[in-house]
């Protein structure tokens, strides 16, 4: 069960809007543990009215309503935005068919941005191992050389020499007669004058000899070679990364238009037959206002000293205006859209909430399952980026250390597809965490005696004063006489 949103303003202040708001918070001791579903919403004033016309089009009512609104001040904003067809109708089967479109559109990108994700994880595994195999080329400038010259003949001799098959050092020493100290020869001698001054027979130095000399310019050159391919490594990284967030950004409008396309389920709608041509829709608007402190102690709404009060958290007017609509969808001549003739269910309630309490409101929203189809959408196509993040930091900002400069301070500008995914926009901070790895739940805290006994008083008699308005003229426009 989809929780409504009078429900989850009942769970937030739930003394005031929810019928049962005190034994609630009794059983539960606290609002994040009052499940929302066994809220009984209460808001302050709620009217009704009814539109009932199979000639008429339903939008202009949901677009009167919503410019009356933006003509009173309010900020709205929608809340939600659900729909449901009967299974026989032709409207349902147009947009299963948008649907599978973007689904699949959605899904080819997402197979794209699987590819692009296994070159960097493999690119990260590659760099890793350059930056092991050069830890030891640093090495021989440092106290470790000699542990650093071992390492190298090791490689050496299993990358490199191991080619030459049967006259290889690891071949002839453990397979020809003659040849035993052959190994340990190499790894001890540092140079042809060292290779020179040993004491061997001359058979094994004349073995040795030119693997020193082929070692030391092997040295020289695979760490130059090295250091260019870890560049390249990383610039390509660098690419591939900006490639990944290119494809994120154009799966997540295929994503999120299939998800808006999803009808919800109402097995049980009496209104909803399968061979009718029924549809049932569901909006929900919040728009709220700001109550002026100083401007309604001047007109005398307020005691004379609240024109120099500070208030440590504003209060809003909020009206709540929720629409179900039973349409009949009628597809429009030589067209690929709809109109809706039917009957319209319109809620105009009202609310006096704090910052804090619409904080909470959006909280709230984006745990309930109003907001699961955005949270598939992004972990599809973020978190993947996200647990390799710290890694490809490590390479792409290395550059920038080493030279004492930061992204912040110089942007990379020589990618053109940087604008596109973000780059030049400043990074907002990451937002500070619990211990449990959670991110912190909003807190509202206790009303002081003006907030309640005068701001949200006087936020809650223009919430229904503004309510009332909206409803009435709208009434009085249609020439409506059906209202509750």
């Amino acid at each position: 069960m989809v929780a409504t949103i009078g429900q989850i303003i009942g769970k937030i202040n739930p003394l005031r809007y929810a019928e049962n708001g005190k034994n609630l918070l009794k059983k539960y001791k606290t609002i994040d543990n009052i499940p929302v579903e066994e809220v009984h919403e209460e808001p302050a004033s709620e009217t009704n009215l009814v539109y009932d016309s199979s000639s008429e089009t339903l939008e202009p009512v949901y677009f009167f309503i919503l410019d009356l609104m933006n003509d009173f001040g309010l900020s709205t904003e929608k809340l939600i935005d659900n729909f449901t067809s009967s299974t026989g109708s032709g409207h349902f089967a147009e947009l299963g068919q948008r649907a599978t479109v973007m689904q699949q559109q959605g899904t080819k990108i997402l197979g794209d941005i699987n590819t692009v994700l296994r070159s960097v994880l493999n690119i990260i595994y590659d760099l890793k191992e350059f930056k092991t195999r050069l830890k030891h080329y640093d090495d021989l400038k440092t106290e470790n050389k000699d542990a650093a010259f071992l390492a190298l003949k090791q490689i050496w001799m299993d990358k490199v020499d191991i080619n030459k098959g049967n006259s290889s050092i690891k071949a002839m020493a453990l397979g020809q007669a003659g040849f035993q100290t052959l190994i340990d020869a190499f790894l001890f001698v540092k140079d042809l004058k060292g290779a020179e001054k040993i004491d061997l027979n001359e058979r094994v130095k004349r073995i040795l000899i030119p693997r020193i000399i082929e070692f030391n310019d092997w040295v020289v050159n695979s760490e130059k070679e090295l250091r260019k391919r870890y560049e390249l490594e990383k610039a390509y990284l660098g690419s591939q990364v900006n490639s990944l967030k290119l494809y994120t950004r154009w799966a997540r409008p295929y994503l999120k238009a299939a998800a808006d396309l999803e009808m919800k389920e109402r097995a049980r709608e009496p209104a909803l037959v399968k061979t009718f041509n029924t549809i049932i829709l569901e909006l929900a608007v919040l728009g709220k206002q700001p109550l002026m402190v100083q401007e309604e102690a001047i007109a005398g709404n307020l005691p004379k000293e609240f024109e120099k009060l500070k208030t440590e958290r504003d209060y809003y007017s909020c009206i709540l205006v929720e629409f179900k609509f039973r349409g009949i969808p009628q597809r429009v001549s030589q067209q690929s859209h709809y109109v809706f003739g039917g009957r319209v269910d319109v809620s105009f309630k009202s609310y006096a909430l704090n910052e804090e309490e619409l904080s909470k409101l959006d909280e709230e929203l984006g745990e309930s399952d109003l907001a699961e189809a955005l949270k598939l959408i992004e972990g599809s196509t973020g978190e993947s980026l996200e647990q390799i993040q710290d890694e490809i930091d490590f390479f792409l900002k290395e550059k920038e250390e080493a030279i004492g400069m930061s992204m912040k301070q110089q942007p990379d500008s020589s990618n053109p597809f940087v604008a596109l995914i973000g780059g030049y926009e400043e990074k907002p901070m990451k937002k500070e965490k619990s211990s449990s790895g959670e991110k912190e739940k909003v807190k509202i805290k206790q009303e002081s005696f003006v907030e309640k006994e005068h701001l949200r008083a006087l936020t809650q008699e223009k919430a229904e004063e503004l309510a009332f308005k909206l409803f009435d003229i709208y009434k009085k426009a249609h020439g409506m006489a059906s209202f509750t």
